[in-house]
């Protein structure tokens, strides 16, 4: 798994990388096809201070690219919302690739 983090107006500092990275291994466990993982992290300038730290992550896997965002007062917080968010779409994803084959109990011939 390739796994890119970067920042735009903030310094990804050694701490928040090591939280993105143990965050992510949640989605790697699930899924073993995921190839390339990218997250940016951002503060925005915006007057609503409850929106201001952005976490967004594109993440390919095989046949498919899954994207989600989030945004926080708190970019950990931030960061937490966007693996659950992601999460729910790995796994959505699994299921579709999984069960796109015969349906269960049809004998195979």
């Amino acid at each position: 798994m390739n796994l890119t983090i970067s920042g735009h107006h903030l310094d990804v500092t050694p701490a928040l990388r090591n939280y993105v990275t143990t965050k992510l291994d949640r989605i790697s466990r699930r899924f073993d096809h995921v190839t390339d993982v990218r997250v940016l992290l951002s503060i925005d300038n915006q007057k609503e201070k409850d929106q201001r730290q952005r976490a967004v992550c594109n993440i390919r896997v095989k046949g498919t690219e899954l994207f989600a965002e989030s945004a926080h007062e708190d970019l950990y917080a931030a960061v937490d919302a966007l693996v659950d968010k992601l999460d729910r779409q790995v796994l959505r994803h699994k299921d579709k690739v999984q069960s796109h084959g015969r349906p269960a109990g049809d004998p195979v011939h």
